[in-house]
């Protein structure tokens, strides 16, 4: 565990989008570092294709998919 120097300002955003995004404080900046850090490692991607890379993944690991099958198309 580390502890971390920040502006109140920054805290006091992060807490209004953690209340607004049911998340603990922590659990919010992870998810901005997480998001910060897979658009500087891939500048051509749009931030919302980004968080829904991001949600996806978030959905495979809490087994919250189902199948996709292409008959269903049809």
């Amino acid at each position: 565990m580390a502890s971390l120097r920040i502006s109140d300002e920054f805290i006091n955003s992060v807490k209004e989008s953690a209340r607004i995004n049911f998340r603990s404080i922590g659990k919010q900046v992870e998810y901005w570092a997480r998001i910060g850090k897979a658009a500087e490692e891939n500048p051509d991607l749009s931030i919302d294709f980004i968080k829904n890379c991001l949600k996806g993944l978030q959905e495979i690991e809490n087994k919250e998919t189902t199948e996709f099958k292409f008959s269903d198309l049809a």
